[in-house]
């Protein structure tokens, strides 16, 4: 697999995150954990899945730092990290400002281009 400096996008947390994001049920566990703490049995509720495949999805989403879990007793319950999405945020806001630059120009040059052949 290739390698990429960290303004290519090599960076290991990133790539973690990233990679721990791409897939659905990850996601709406994440969307679940934004209201508040869960539990395991709570957080598997809405999937077709047995508990073990449930866990295991938690075990990515805690080794990519985006969640945390407490076990009392017998439950363990999962809470989101705060500011766990914050590098992710921040790679895309950086990623997308070349791109609203971009769109601004053009607009300029539109709004140019349109007064130019009024007058």
């Amino acid at each position: 697999m290739a390698k990429y400096s960290e303004e290519g996008g090599g960076d290991a947390e990133l790539d973690r995150m990233f990679r721990a994001l791409a897939d659905g049920t990850r996601r709406a566990m994440v969307a679940r954990l934004v209201h508040g703490p869960a539990s395991v049995s709570q957080l598997a509720e809405p999937f077709a899945m047995a508990l073990p495949t449930v866990v295991q999805h938690l075990r990515v989403l805690e080794e990519a730092r985006i969640v945390s879990s407490e076990k009392v007793g017998r439950v363990r319950t999962y809470q989101l990290v705060p500011d766990a999405l914050v590098p992710a945020n921040t790679w895309i806001v950086a990623q997308r400002r070349p791109q609203e630059s971009r769109l601004d120009r053009l607009g300029d040059y539109l709004t140019r281009t349109s007064q130019d052949q009024k007058d």
